[in-house]
């Protein structure tokens, strides 16, 4: 083996290496770039003719596809850490708060902080919400009082 066979396949390991660690953090940057650039290296000074070149690079591709097959199955199973995954739990008892839990706020009386045509915000118990009033214009400073909670919508009335 020359020097250029075993620099194209030192070229290809690195290239796949990159491109695994792409396949698994979140976007296209520069490993996957520098993969591509290790590949396509690789392929230039390994082959010696055009036919050798296109026959390793559907051997590459094939390769590719096999190992994007594994880390998918890894990523779903759970053996390799994924960054896109929330791994922490957002608890009640940490501030947390879910739409449905807004129905506490029913008959609150609150002061309106802006302006609701028929959408704004309302400071209830020294808390701003989103509200939104029955349908009329409602002016900044009116007293505001919650009527309904749908889901994480707040409609609220003049008081």
């Amino acid at each position: 083996m020359d020097t250029l066979m075993i620099l194209g396949i030192i070229l290809f390991i690195a290239g796949f290496i990159l491109i695994a660690i792409e396949m698994v953090i979140p976007g296209f940057g520069a490993p996957g770039i520098s993969g591509i650039a290790c590949l396509i290296a690789g392929v230039f000074l390994t082959a010696d003719s055009v036919a050798e070149g296109a026959f390793i690079t559907v051997i590459v591709l094939a390769l590719l596809g096999i190992m994007m097959a594994v880390i998918v199955w890894l990523l779903s199973k759970g053996k390799i850490h994924s960054p896109i995954i929330l791994e922490e739990e957002q608890k009640k008892d940490e501030g947390y708060i879910s739409s449905t839990d807004l129905d506490y706020l029913l008959g609150k009386k609150g002061i309106a902080e802006t302006d609701l045509r028929p959408t704004g915000v309302g400071n209830f118990e020294g808390v701003n919400f989103d509200v939104i009033s029955e349908g009329k214009y409602i002016s900044k400073g009116t007293n505001l009082e919650i009527i309904k909670v749908n889901g994480s919508k707040l409609i609220v009335k003049e008081q």
